[in-house]
C-alpha cells in the first residue's frame, strides 16, 4: 500500500512523512527529492530556468512512477495536485492524507525558508493565502484522509494518521 502525503508547503508532509515511515516499517520517498536526483539540480534551479509548466510536466512522470511501486509513504511537493492526473494516481493507488494547516500556521513555520520559491514574494503571506485557496479543494479531492496539524507534535500527527488507517481497516490495529 501507498501512503501519500499532501498539503501546502511546511504542513509537515515530509517530517511526518519520515516518522509514519519509520512506524508502519515502510520505505521513505520524498517525491521533490527524487524530481532534484532526476533533474541533478535543485527544483528552484530548475524553476528558475525552465519555468513551472515545464516542472509540473517533470512532477507528473516522477509521481506516476513513484505511485506504481508499492508499498511506501510518500511526501508530494505542494503543488503535486494541481495536475488531476497526480490527485487520480495518488487517490487509486494508494491512500492519501492531507496534512491541513492554515496559511497563518505556515506562514509562521516557513517565514525564513528562502528554499520555496513559490513563498520569493515580497507578501508571502498573501501569497498563503492564495496557495490555500487555490490548492485547498484539490487537496480534498485527492485525499481520504483529512488531517488539521494545528500545533500538536510530530509524533501525535503520526499516531493520528495511524489510528485513521486503523480505524478504517487499511493497517492492522497494534
Amino acid at each position: 500500500m501507498i501512503f501519500s502525503l499532501v498539503g501546502l508547503p511546511g504542513s509537515g508532509k515530509t517530517t511526518v512523512g519520515r516518522q509514519l515511515a519509520r512506524r508502519l516499517q515502510l520505505p521513505f520517498v520524498d517525491s521533490d527529492h527524487a524530481i532534484e536526483a532526476r533533474l541533478g539540480c535543485s527544483i528552484r534551479e530548475f524553476f528558475e530556468r525552465e519555468g513551472e509548466a515545464r516542472f509540473r510536466d517533470i512532477e507528473q512522470e516522477v509521481i506516476d512512477a513513484l505511485t506504481q511501486e508499492t508499498p511506501r509513504v510518500l511526501s508530494t511537493g505542494g503543488g503535486a495536485v494541481l495536475r488531476s492526473a497526480n490527485r487520480q494516481h495518488l487517490r487509486s493507488r494508494g491512500r492519501v492524507i492531507y496534512l491541513k494547516s492554515t496559511p497563518e500556521e505556515l506562514y509562521r513555520r516557513l517565514r525564513h525558508d528562502v528554499h520555496r520559491p513559490l513563498l520569493q514574494v515580497a507578501d508571502p503571506l498573501t501569497r498563503m493565502r492564495d496557495l490555500f485557496a487555490e490548492r485547498d479543494p484539490l487537496y480534498r479531492e485527492a485525499a481520504h484522509f483529512v488531517l488539521e496539524t494545528g500545533r500538536p507534535s510530530v509524533a501525535t500527527l503520526v499516531n493520528m494518521i495511524v489510528m485513521q488507517l486503523e480505524l478504517a481497516g487499511v493497517v492492522p490495529r497494534h
